[in-house]
């Protein structure tokens, strides 16, 4: 009874090895470089054939063959039957066990699954087989007063200030109806449009509102409405140029035809106090001014805070001198992925669609994926070498906080963390970010001077 199984990947058993395992088998390391290491693993074959016949006796009591009865089926009736099965089973409960035995032997913290290969089961003979392990060696942080940090300072301008307050005045525009005069530069239209592609296919539509100078107008279009007055129809067609940004228009001829319904022109309000009051709490345009002074200071601060923090992380980034685990620099990867196609579909954008070359979008990940890596990595060492936990309490108002945020209890997001196996990485979380804390309040920081 024998087989060779093909490769595949095993999760480590979370239950202590079991003795006999750990104390017959042969296992021979091979660093293949400082984050790579495998294992070749010898399984004596009395450990293996007893665990053949308990799989056995277990089948047997369970088969159903013809000419015997349930239960009574004979061990080596049950072992020709089931052979692929029973030596799935055995491999999948000795090459755990071992694995981890042979892990905890050495001290070893692998990053990822191990990847299993070369397994050779056969009844009557050891059970071999390889397994290939990424793990992390232990480093040195170094000083974290090394870290040099500089704050810049927070300065408002009264032209920021001004650009906000125009960009209010931009918001509260109403759009008002124009007469005695035809279309002109900057002007809404409401229009019915109708429309032939290339392929001969039209279709229309009817009241679209369009404002003279939008981007997404095609090349061309504007400049064919002025000039017009309601109640003008008009067709022609735009040659969309060899590199317009969407291909499947580019260098096309579209013929349209054009019905002007309605024209009409934004109106600004006056920058006064009137102004101010209707946008609510503000007696006066000095006190509106005040308000948005002191917004722009506290953006201008936050902003300032990102930035420190970017560049601690980039510093201890760089104190990672071996190669990353590939694991975890491809992890790292599809979660900027995942992040980046969950964004779009909040937008409503379908990702297939986007017009977006994964590839090269995913590869460009790379370089920021390994820099994220890094530096978790070496905040998790800080952790470790100053005695970073993470209290119960904050955990619970961790939680809380992302449950008020999707509108769950709690109870029901604990849970769920549990059962997927992310209260750990919550956790996790939690204690880089006091380490992070740490690394700035044991950094040099310094205060940029400001421009004259």
């Amino acid at each position: 009874m024998g087989v060779r199984v093909s490769p595949f990947a095993f999760r480590l058993p979370a239950a202590q090895p079991q003795p006999v395992v750990l104390n017959l088998m042969k296992t021979e390391f091979t660093d293949v470089s400082e984050t790579q290491k495998t294992i070749t693993i010898e399984i004596p074959s009395e450990v293996v054939d007893a665990e053949i016949n308990k799989v056995a006796r277990d089948y047997s009591r369970q088969a159903r063959i013809p000419g015997f009865r349930p239960g009574k089926v004979p061990p080596t009736v049950v072992k020709r039957r089931f052979r692929d099965q029973i030596l799935h089973d055995v491999s999948h409960t000795l090459i755990p066990k071992a694995v981890e035995a042979a892990l905890q032997e050495r001290g070893i913290e692998p990053v990822d699954s191990p990847n299993i290969k070369d397994v050779d089961l056969r009844e009557g003979q050891p059970l071999k087989f390889t397994a290939a392990i990424e793990t992390v060696p232990a480093f040195d942080p170094g000083d974290l007063s090394t870290v040099s940090l500089q704050r810049r300072p927070t300065v408002i301008t009264d032209e920021a200030v001004a650009q906000t307050l125009e960009r209010l005045r931009e918001r509260a525009a109403k759009s008002e109806p124009v007469e005695g005069r035809p279309v002109a530069d900057a002007d809404t239209v409401v229009i019915d449009i109708g429309r032939k592609d290339p392929d001969g296919e039209t279709d229309t539509h009817e009241n679209v509102t369009l404002e003279l100078g939008a981007p997404v107008n095609p090349p061309g279009f504007d400049a064919q409405l002025i000039g017009m007055n309601p109640g003008d129809q008009k067709a022609f067609t735009i040659h969309f140029p060899e590199d317009y940004g969407v291909k499947e228009m580019a260098n096309t001829d579209v013929a349209y035809t054009v019905s002007l319904k309605e024209i009409r022109k934004r109106v600004l309000p006056e920058l006064d106090d009137e102004f101010a009051k209707d946008l609510g709490e503000f007696d006066s345009l000095d006190g509106l001014r005040e308000r948005v002074r002191a917004d722009l200071h506290a953006e201008a601060n936050e902003a300032g805070e990102r930035q420190l923090r970017t560049d601690l992380l980039k510093q201890l980034s760089d104190r990672v001198s071996f190669e990353l685990p590939a694991s975890m620099v491809e992890r790292e990867i599809e979660r900027r992925l995942e992040e980046f196609v969950r964004q779009l579909m909040q937008q409503n954008v379908d990702p297939r669609q986007a017009g977006i070359d994964w590839a090269q979008f995913r590869e460009a990940q790379r370089e920021p994926a390994r820099a994220a890596v890094a530096s978790a990595l070496t905040l998790d060492e800080i952790a470790r070498r100053d005695g970073i936990t993470v209290p119960p309490e904050d955990v619970d108002k961790e939680i809380e906080r992302f449950a008020q945020r999707a509108g769950r209890t709690p109870a029901a997001l604990r849970a769920q963390l549990e059962k997927e196996g992310g209260l750990s990485r919550l956790v996790t979380g939690l204690r880089r970010e006091k380490a992070v804390d740490l690394a700035l309040s044991r950094a040099t920081m310094t205060t940029e001077t400001p421009a004259p």
